[in-house]
């Protein structure tokens, strides 16, 4: 994981911004603090992570392709642009049925 964090008051290509690599998820930090962090994944096709559950809400936005976000065993896809929250404590996936670029957001405002 690339814990590299964007230059500031600086106009960035949220698309240009990570590549794809053949067979893999790539994660790159984008802003990493105490209070949260906000990260840059891509996807190639027929990749996916893991199952998890976390401990505050995340927010996914698709930059680019489409999303198979798995909640609780309910399936939700999104296309870019569309975003949704992922709840706290809840288990969920991601899966990328084509190559996908996504941002996740985490604030962590505590176990609620």
């Amino acid at each position: 994981m690339n814990h590299t964090q964007l230059e500031k008051s600086k106009v960035h290509d949220t698309v240009e911004m990570i590549e794809y690599v053949p067979h893999s998820v790539v994660s790159k930090t984008i802003v990493n603090k105490s209070t949260g962090s906000v990260s840059i994944l891509s996807f190639d096709a027929g990749e996916g992570m893991t199952e998890k559950i976390s401990p505050f809400d995340s927010f996914i936005q698709v930059v680019e392709g489409n999303a198979e976000i798995i909640i609780e065993e309910r399936t939700f896809f999104l296309e870019t642009g569309q975003c949704m929250i992922i709840p706290a404590h809840k288990s969920n996936c991601i899966k990328a049925n084509e190559r996908l670029k996504i941002l996740i957001t985490i604030i962590k405002s505590g176990y609620e």
